[in-house]
């Protein structure tokens, strides 16, 4: 019937407008002068008469206290890490990105010419208007140079200033996410607190433990535990047990 289909309607109504508010303000909410008391530990009157300035700052809606809300260590921000001690200017980041929102320009140095030369960084544009944060550019460098960041504060009013350059980019703190970092996650790294980290830290690869053979480098997760200074003991590789077993019959 209609009538009852408007009273279950009005119940759910109801029923939700005394429950308590999820609603966050957001960086900041105000403070009502009863919120005050509480946390002062007096009573209101009491407190109105020992703080009359604060009690009426409140009344004024001046008395604010954060209120953001904490945010995972994996979580992916706007704000990018680029190490430019790590990147070699291949674009592998550019190519990946299905938007097509990053912009590289290199020349080259002079520099390194035995091992091939090596390329100066002049161009490396990221604009975050367009980006999804999908984090293929991140998976893509095959030097870790470019990591997904943790701020997400980064609200313009024009869209041009939105891109990302690559002095800000090389003068930004690094504060990379833990997400595709195993090995920030185990020494229990938050972005969110302290100073950020040098670029020899940041890295999926321990500089100092991978291992060059015929099929290339090993990372920090393929090395046996005993050999890295993490101490991260993965799961073994596929086809690892039998390649050992017929090692081990050979000799």
């Amino acid at each position: 019937m209609y009538g009852i289909g408007v009273v279950k309607g009005m119940a759910i109504t109801l029923r939700n407008l005394m429950r308590p508010t999820s609603t966050v303000q957001y960086p900041d909410r105000r403070v009502n002068v009863a919120e005050l008391a509480k946390k002062a530990g007096l009573m209101l009157p009491l407190f109105l008469i020992l703080q009359p300035r604060k009690a009426f700052a409140s009344f004024l809606g001046l008395v604010k206290e954060d209120t953001r809300l904490l945010q995972h260590p994996r979580f992916r921000g706007e704000e990018f890490s680029w190490c430019v001690e790590r990147c070699t200017g291949c674009a592998s980041c550019a190519k990946y990105c299905p938007l097509g929102i990053i912009e590289i320009v290199t020349t080259p140095s002079g520099e390194d010419i035995p091992e091939g030369g090596s390329y100066n960084v002049d161009v490396f544009n990221i604009d975050i208007g367009r980006c999804m944060f999908c984090g293929l550019c991140v998976e893509a460098c095959p030097y870790d140079a470019l990591f997904m960041g943790s701020g997400f504060e980064r609200g313009r009013y024009r869209r041009d200033s939105l891109v990302i350059s690559v002095e800000e980019l090389t003068a930004a703190p690094k504060h990379p996410s833990t997400w595709f970092r195993p090995q920030l996650e185990k020494s229990q790294y938050n972005p969110f607190e302290g100073s950020g980290l040098p670029w020899e830290e940041v890295g999926r690869r321990d500089l100092g433990v991978s291992v060059f053979g015929p099929t290339g480098p090993r990372y920090d997760y393929q090395v046996d535990s005993e050999n890295t200074d993490s101490g991260f003991n993965p799961l073994p590789r596929p086809g690892q047990a039998q390649k050992e077993t017929k090692e081990e019959e050979t000799n």
